[in-house]
């Protein structure tokens, strides 16, 4: 069965960190896993020696002809920012999304993104830093600076650096299910999923206690999900005033502690679905829906499908 191709875009003054956290999550043979992992590959505007950040010099292995079998590919960072990118590379990268292939980029890559005119009329995110750059350069462009990542479909764009692993670890939840992304995160030693936004980790090295009474409450939900979790109880669990909790959720995830109640339910649903061999009724006893009319209205509205829709996604690809 054909695998789906990776392809990483190498350039002169590569970002070493985001270009390593692309191998992390696509580079590697995961045969424990069970399922048609990635093929992997990487390809550059140039076969000369290049260079990387931190004074290391290297090849690629394949020219930009690579990206015309890609089926996704990710641009991890850019380098110059001021120079206009090659009309061959954009070219190629439009050639690509018409037939289409899916296009991600970490970080200050959405730079190179951008000038192909793909996203025109689109949402995108970066780096904050670069955030009213981006804007500007770009005004079509409806700059999100608080996302770690935004998914436009067949066109993805992350913040910061380490938002690059919140994007692609959300490529494999999309493409493999949520058990098997969980898995990634936990050899990566990093959360499966982040809640909030980038803006929660400027100039705020330090917890405020309602902070990490927040943080415990969380915590207890995901580890009790079934029981029964209204405003009042949530606020005196975490100590707080029903409106210091409504602020402080809000801030941190950007939704309300019963929106944040159901995602968390939500992701614990689809992950009992991919195994294909729960009932519907063990699941919603799971997940503390209290009924299947409620699992499957909130399933619908927040995944887009219904649950058994997605069952049967996944079914058909456990039985390949």
């Amino acid at each position: 069965m054909k695998r789906h191709l990776v392809v990483a875009l190498a350039y002169d003054q590569l970002c070493t960190f985001e270009f390593g956290c692309v191998v992390e999550v696509f580079g590697l043979p995961r045969p424990e896993l069970e399922v048609n992992w990635y093929q992997f590959d990487v390809c550059a505007t140039s076969r000369r020696s290049l260079r990387s950040s931190g004074g290391l010099t290297f090849r690629a292995p394949n020219s930009l002809a690579l990206l015309d079998s890609a089926d996704t590919i990710i641009i991890p960072g850019w380098s110059n920012l001021a120079a206009p990118p090659p009309t061959n590379l954009l070219k190629a990268l439009r050639n690509a999304h018409s037939r289409g292939a899916r296009i991600c980029s970490i970080c200050s890559g959405v730079f190179l993104l951008a000038a192909t005119g793909l996203l025109d009329g689109r949402s995108a995110t970066t780096h904050w830093k670069f955030a009213e750059e981006l804007a500007r350069r770009y005004p079509s462009i409806t700059v999100l600076p608080d996302a770690l990542y935004v998914d436009e479909g067949h066109l993805l764009t992350s913040a910061g650096s380490a938002a690059g692993l919140d994007m692609m670890l959300h490529i494999v939840r999309s493409d493999h299910g949520t058990k098997v992304a969980n898995t990634v995160a936990r050899r990566l030693v990093i959360p499966p999923h982040r809640d909030g936004g980038q803006a929660q980790f400027i100039s705020r090295p330090v917890q405020r206690p309602e902070e990490r009474q927040l943080s415990k409450l969380m915590e207890r939900v995901r580890r009790k999900p079934t029981e029964e979790y209204s405003l009042e109880k949530m606020a005196a669990l975490s100590s707080l005033t029903v409106r210091t909790l409504q602020r402080q959720f809000r801030s941190k995830t950007g939704m309300t502690p019963i929106e944040w109640v159901v995602q968390e339910r939500i992701s614990l649903a689809k992950e009992l679905l991919e195994t294909s061999q729960v009932s519907m009724s063990s699941i919603v006893e799971a997940t503390g829906f209290g009924s299947e009319e409620s699992l499957r209205r909130h399933f619908r509205h927040v995944v887009g499908i219904p649950p058994v829709a997605y069952r049967k996604r996944f079914s058909k690809e456990l039985a390949l």
